[in-house]
């Protein structure tokens, strides 16, 4: 299998058959290499029995069904377990996106590109208070912190290489986040305008109140990309520079009580306990760092292990022949 689509729903019960007769007719027009992959994201409404009377019919439907909604990533994350294409093809159950689009993202698969990512130009069903500007405020951030220059990171419409999304750490909310840390990974990343439809049924899973975790799992990402096999320079910079206060204090109240002789817990008590707490927690932000590369270590110890494993496998089998 070629071409894997993987589509989450979340009570949709109005758009799955739609969805499911647009994707049918525009990939049949492509290839008859695809499968459908459909995940039931805990919906409450008929979206799951819609889901099955489908499978029932079309032998490259395959369904999966979790047992609440765990959100968008993780749904995602089912999909991608479930799907054996050589490329995954990703797209939004609410008929916003176009499955007459998705040749213009196999177009650049076929020229090499790791990840292809839909940039949704216009968007005429949003608010520009509500959704607009946020949306341009969150991915210009998420562009200048992550180093990857795209346009629109939260579109579900996107290609992958199923051999590279199988590597990533993806989880929690970090679905939109899957190019930055790609590209850590030296994927080949573009981006292909796309067409949006207003949504016809239902109402919008996001809104303001989703900026906060989105900048939360930015930051996230942003130690991850920077730090992950290196946490000594986090925790150990910043604790040394604690320590480094802590001491300062230390070394004046030293002088004041021994050249001076003042009384320290009297004239200068809060001093004294500061001075203390930062020693000490200093240490403790080194100690976390010290720890961190040790982990770290042995994740890296493991990977090349496996990696020699491997190696000595092919080595053995090649010798036998």
């Amino acid at each position: 299998m070629k071409y894997s689509v993987v589509i989450p729903f979340l009570n949709e019960q109005e758009s799955v058959l739609e969805v499911y007769d647009r994707l049918r007719a525009s990939v049949e027009a492509i290839s008859d290499d695809f499968e459908f992959v459909f995940i039931d994201d805990g919906s409450t409404d008929e979206t799951f029995a819609l889901l099955s009377k489908i499978a029932e019919i079309d032998s490259r439907v395959t369904v999966v069904s979790l047992s609440r909604n765990f959100g968008k990533t993780e749904a995602l994350v089912a999909g991608f377990q479930h799907a054996v294409g050589e490329y995954l093809i990703t797209m939004d159950g609410d008929l916003q996106h176009d499955p007459n689009d998705i040749q213009l993202f196999i177009d650049k698969l076929d020229q090499g590109y790791d990840i292809v990512c839909g940039w949704r130009v216009t968007r005429s069903g949003d608010s520009l208070v509500a959704r607009r500007i946020p949306s341009k405020v969150a991915n210009w951030m998420m562009a200048k912190l992550s180093g990857v220059p795209i346009h629109d990171f939260g579109g579900g419409f996107k290609a992958y290489r199923r051999e590279l999304i199988r590597q990533l750490p993806v989880y929690g909310e970090l679905q939109r986040f899957i190019p930055a840390i790609a590209s850590h990974y030296g994927a080949r990343i573009c981006e292909i305008p796309i067409r949006v439809a207003d949504r016809p049924h239902g109402r919008s899973h996001y809104g303001l109140g989703r900026l906060l975790p989105v900048f939360f799992d930015l930051i996230t990402v942003r130690f991850l990309l920077r730090y992950l096999s290196r946490p000594m320079h986090f925790f150990g910079g910043i604790g040394m520079v604690v320590l480094a206060a802590g001491f300062s204090l230390a070394i004046l109240l030293a002088f004041l009580r021994l050249v001076l002789h003042v009384h320290i817990m009297r004239e200068h008590g809060p001093l004294l306990l500061l001075s203390t707490t930062l020693v000490l927690a200093g240490v403790q932000l080194v100690s976390i760092g010290l720890l961190g590369e040790l982990n770290v270590r042995q994740s890296h110890k493991r990977l090349f292990d496996c990696w020699n494993l491997r190696v000595l496998t092919k080595r053995k089998t090649r010798m036998s022949s």
